[in-house]
């Protein structure tokens, strides 16, 4: 089975062809010649999503998956959310992201966060969604230098390490990703 993931991030590209079985090729934007700026302006995690597969289907007409993904902080009524990767600005930098969240945060004790992915899959002429989450805490400093986006100061509930500390492996098994991506897999494995 091949399949279309729209993202031009290698990272997450990596991180999701660790998680599909070999039986599932991914080819990613550069594949299909795609170097489009794929519009992101739904006011959801879930219409990003949505709107990313739809834009692939619509133009380039293959069956593909696409994903959006938000860091969801409880004390800051649930920002960053959708506006996670330019939350400090359009350059969409990762270390200027962490640093006004950690400035946004100084005043609060509660740290509770939480990621979000949603994966919207475009196939056979239809549309289906699977969401994963994983639940923790926002740290006061950054650690670690696995990982990507703001998993240096994101700490899953139940670990003493941030995702930037983790190896991918352990990453994927309790991340929103992995949760994710592991419903998607179920739902394509039924179609074998």
């Amino acid at each position: 089975m091949e399949i279309v993931f729209a993202t031009n991030n290698p990272n997450k590209l990596r991180e999701v062809q660790s998680l599909v079985p070999k039986y599932i090729t991914l080819l990613s934007l550069k594949d299909i010649g795609c170097n489009d700026d794929i519009p992101e302006t739904q006011p959801t995690i879930e219409g990003n999503a949505i709107q990313k597969a739809e834009y692939i289907k619509t133009n380039y007409g293959y069956d593909c998956f696409a994903d959006d993904t938000g860091l969801e902080v409880q004390a800051l009524n649930n920002e960053p959310g959708v506006y996670s990767a330019r939350y400090a600005g359009p350059q969409r930098d990762a270390n200027d992201n962490m640093d006004l969240l950690l400035k946004n945060l100084e005043a609060q004790s509660d740290r509770t966060a939480q990621f979000k992915t949603v994966i919207a899959l475009h196939l056979n002429g239809s549309l289906e969604t699977f969401t994963g989450i994983c639940k923790g805490k926002i740290t006061e400093t950054k650690s670690g230098n696995q990982g990507f986006g703001y998993d240096p100061i994101f700490q899953p509930e139940g670990y003493d390490q941030t995702f930037a500390e983790m190896s991918l492996e352990n990453k994927n098994k309790i991340g929103h990703r992995g949760k994710a991506v592991g419903l998607l897999v179920d739902f394509l494995s039924e179609l074998r």
